[in-house]
């Protein structure tokens, strides 16, 4: 009875180790910036597109529905495309926050009112 419960005991042990143990050097991933990130996203949203028209086609999926998904994965399309072309612009630009910016330095230029005052 007792060696059942020693083997118990180190099977218990030995699958915890195995589990919880962290050995000293952890293989990571390499770094992601935000645009590589948004480039994954821009993908997958036109792989959604792509598999949307191609389910609209076969009959799979009523007009209403069609049309609400279509329209919902294009705004997201162009928001990321839209930040996408922000941060290359900042990124070109030099600005030291490329990366955080998502206005795409719409807000940095002054603008003209047409009489010739900056508003």
């Amino acid at each position: 009875m007792t060696v059942a419960i020693l083997a118990c005991a180190m099977v218990t042990l030995g699958t915890l180790f195995y589990v919880f143990y962290l050995p000293g050097r952890l293989q990571m991933g390499p770094d992601k910036t935000r645009l590589a990130y948004l480039q994954e996203r821009k993908d997958a949203v036109y792989e959604n597109l792509r598999d949307l028209n191609f389910e609209h086609q076969a009959g799979k999926l009523p007009d209403a529905d069609y049309d609400s998904l279509k329209s919902s994965l294009e705004e997201e399309a162009a928001g990321v495309l839209a930040e996408m072309a922000g941060l290359e612009r900042a990124a070109g630009s030099g600005l030291p926050n490329a990366g955080r910016s998502n206005t795409g330095g719409i807000n940095d230029r002054p603008i003209n009112n047409g009489k010739g005052a900056r508003v």
